[in-house]
């Protein structure tokens, strides 16, 4: 494979032209700059949102609780869902890795519009700065948990209005960032970089922008109706003043749904982009896995009321959307038996990065069955309110998102900081983590289905037990991740320099020096061959 620029040139990592310094940072337009300063932001909000969640799990060890009372309770679990939604899920492979990576795997210098993407990381800071700004100002941290229903969300004296606003600013970061892809996408391909010879993480990317594009103004729209109701009681959703709360909800999910696939698109195709390379086979049907990308995409925005069973809609409404779920469920399903059928018979390298894999889709798939329970009417009644939905939740977003976050970190790891990580410590750290993140969050599924509901201050004795358990289970989880995380900063600080292609891969990424350089090619290459099979050659730029 040939590579395409000079090691001579500057890495992206050390200060060029006339800014130096943090000065450098902060008006850069590289992209893997940008990608770099999404990655160390969210990673400060994972851990004070992971913070924030073991202190709920102490709350519960007790049935009468001391520790902090329950208006502060209230507050904790908003400020852990809207840090851990907005400000890590959401973004999450998108802003990191698609940032990072996207051009590089189609053969572009940049994105499409570098200023516009530094510009979506400054609206997404000065959303989480906002959104801290709520916490201490106006009434104290708002109480009405990260969906901030209505007529509860217009009526509390806590400063919601501020926390709404962080919410609809984060929504513009996102905008631009789909657009940004979207354009690069369709512009700046490679020459020979046809649709179906993209790596398929692209084509997970691709997918997510879309959603974002066409999903988040209407979440925008509702945030800012909510903050007009509350100043100026314009009565929308206040059933007091002829509002309808039922339309909130509408408004709300037909964004917050797909807003599930905006998070786990981008961790389906980096899932897609690990198995092939440590299976030492090509993609198991690749034009399967792409169109599914868009069919989530497509069928996971008519899906929304599935949240709102038990709110009163009618019979038929009921049987649709009940319907769209378990249809929804399909593409997902077509992607894990691709990657089961990658594996088969693969010369399988067992590295860091495969693991996590495999636990993105073990945990993940925990996530899906759940969810298709739920779409069943009958069983939805029973669970809908309870810490089933929770246990759910935290499969499908931290078993899956996160997992697959955790998974691209570790295969692109040397790629991003040409630095390589202690493996032994990475395997140490997979165990507390994942008995820990079985223990919590199945020991909430249980919890749910004997009628324990979400959001509970306090619980009755015949749930004790089960609660014990989930709170030993995130002590267990918080140890393996401050593991994993201190395992990679010792890397980024004192790690062995790793080769350019410490791990076999046949994308472009790996054609290239480690870290890589600043405009990524020194001439632009000329893509030959299918997807995962490039035959690049030097091309003029």
């Amino acid at each position: 494979m040939t590579t395409h620029a000079s090691t001579a040139q500057p890495s992206y990592l050390v200060d060029t032209g006339t800014r130096k310094g943090l000065l450098a940072w902060l008006t850069t337009t590289d992209h893997k700059r940008i990608a770099l300063l999404y990655l160390y932001a969210m990673s400060m909000f994972f851990l004070i949102a992971m913070g924030i969640g073991f202190v709920m799990r102490l709350v519960q060890l007790t049935s009468f609780q001391k520790l902090i009372t329950a208006q502060t309770y209230n507050a904790l679990f908003t400020v852990h869902g809207v840090i851990m939604i907005f400000l890590f899920v959401i973004p999450g492979l998108s802003a990191v890795f698609g940032n990072f990576f996207l051009p590089i795997l189609i053969g572009a210098k940049d994105v499409s519009f570098p200023r516009l993407n530094l510009a979506s990381w400054y609206f997404f800071m000065a959303g989480a700065i906002l959104a801290v700004l709520s916490l201490f100002t106006g009434g104290g941290a708002p109480d009405t948990g990260w969906s901030f229903y209505a007529p509860f969300s217009l009526k509390t004296g806590t400063n919601v209005s501020l926390a709404v606003f962080a919410a609809f600013v984060l929504g513009f970061s996102s905008m631009l960032t789909g657009i940004n892809f979207i354009t690069t996408i369709h512009r700046m391909r490679a020459p020979g970089m046809q649709w179906f010879r993209m790596p398929l993480f692209c084509w997970a990317v691709y997918s997510t922008a879309w959603i974002q594009i066409l999903a988040t103004p209407i979440v925008a729209i509702t945030l800012v109706l909510v903050i007009l109701e509350r100043f100026f009681g314009i009565g929308v959703f206040d059933p007091a003043k002829g509002g309808d709360p039922l339309l909130y909800q509408h408004l709300f999910w037909i964004y917050s749904h797909p807003a599930v696939y905006i998070m786990i698109l981008p961790a389906m195709g980096a899932i897609t982009e690990i198995i092939p390379t440590f299976a030492k086979r090509t993609i198991f049907g690749y034009k399967a896995i792409a169109f599914s990308s868009m069919a989530i995409a497509g069928v996971g925005s008519l899906v929304w009321a599935h949240h709102m069973f038990t709110s009163g809609m009618s019979g038929m409404a009921l049987m649709l959307f009940s319907l769209l779920t378990m249809v929804v469920a399909v593409p997902s399903a077509v992607k894990v038996f691709n990657w089961v059928g990658t594996l088969y018979k693969g010369s399988i390298d067992f590295q860091p990065p495969l693991l996590f894999a495999l636990t993105f889709i073990f945990l993940f798939c925990i996530g899906g069955l759940t969810g298709v329970m739920q779409g069943a009417l009958a069983v939805n009644v029973h669970i809908h309110d309870t810490y089933f939905i929770v246990g759910h939740f935290h499969y499908v977003m931290f078993g899956g998102t996160g997992m697959a976050f955790f998974a691209a970190l570790l295969y692109w790891f040397p790629k991003m900081w040409g630095k390589m990580y202690s493996k032994k410590a990475i395997y140490a750290s997979w165990f507390p983590i994942f008995i820990g993140f079985n223990m919590l969050y199945f020991g909430m599924l249980i919890l749910g289905l004997m009628g324990m509901p979400r959001r509970y201050y306090v619980h009755l004795p015949q749930f004790h037990t089960m609660h014990v358990v989930a709170t030993v289970g995130s002590w267990f989880l918080v140890l393996g991740l401050l593991m994993f995380f201190g395992t990679l900063l010792y890397a980024i600080l004192k790690g062995e320099k790793a080769e350019d292609n410490p791990w076999g891969g046949v994308t472009l990424e790996w054609t290239i020096p480690s870290p890589p350089p600043l405009e990524n090619f020194e001439t632009i290459p000329i893509v030959t061959h299918g997807p995962y099979e490039f035959g690049a050659q030097e091309g003029k730029s």
